[in-house]
């Protein structure tokens, strides 16, 4: 379950309330002390970074729709092209917007959140740190997803085949949800931070790195 204390929000603070579940982002982190991004002032740098989040929420729903459609087809041409495409989206798009993220925005950042006491209490820990722990995480779900669906088609055993189809079925349901709730905290409270600490020059520099 989510803690009470989530630690993408300010200082962080309590919310009140049953406990939350990272399964359902728009409760779990729609927190009243983060202003709504206005898309009207966003700035460019931003919005092409939620450009590139809708070509991946699209993705994702495709990759969820065939992993989920394996249980009752069983792995057609179709599903298994689906799968494939998903990945080499993966391998290039998303990876390189964690890289436009990750070397642009996060080191600026960081810097405003942890000058204006956007941090943990106990220590230095940001909003930033955790997308990038959100990124490295989904680095990780990926590949042990794509090698366990490469690994079905070279086993004979089909006991064994269903042991590992099960697994990477797990593995590719839970790259999806990471995903999912890590698009909502950049769109709907990282961004908004980010309008809201950084100046419109640093934005300027950010394009220009």
């Amino acid at each position: 379950m989510q803690n009470k204390t989530d630690p993408i929000i300010k200082n962080p603070e309590k919310i009140e309330g049953d406990e939350l579940s990272p399964m359902d982002p728009p409760e779990a982190f729609d927190p009243p002390s983060i202003d709504k991004i206005d898309l009207e002032k966003l700035d460019p740098f931003l919005k092409e970074l939620m450009h590139d989040h809708e070509g991946l929420i699209e993705q994702l729903n495709i990759f969820e729709k065939a992993i989920i459609s394996i249980m009752e087809e069983g792995i057609t041409k179709d599903i298994k092209e689906k799968i494939r495409d998903f990945f080499e989206y993966f391998d290039h798009e998303f990876i390189a917007h964690n890289r436009k993220e990750e070397i642009k925005l996060f080191p600026k950042l960081k810097e405003k959140l942890i000058e204006t006491g956007h941090h943990s209490t106990a220590g230095s820990q940001t909003p930033v740190d955790i997308l990038m722990a959100d990124h490295i995480e989904a680095l990780q779900l990926a590949a042990v997803s794509f090698n366990l669906f490469g690994l079905i088609t070279k086993l004979e055993d089909k006991n064994s085949k269903l042991v590992i189809l099960d697994l990477a079925i797990e593995q590719g349901k839970a790259l999806v949800e990471l995903l999912r709730v890590h698009i909502f905290r950049e769109d709907n409270i990282v961004f908004s931070l980010a309008q809201k600490l950084m100046t419109k020059d640093e934005f300027i520099e950010l394009v220009q790195k």
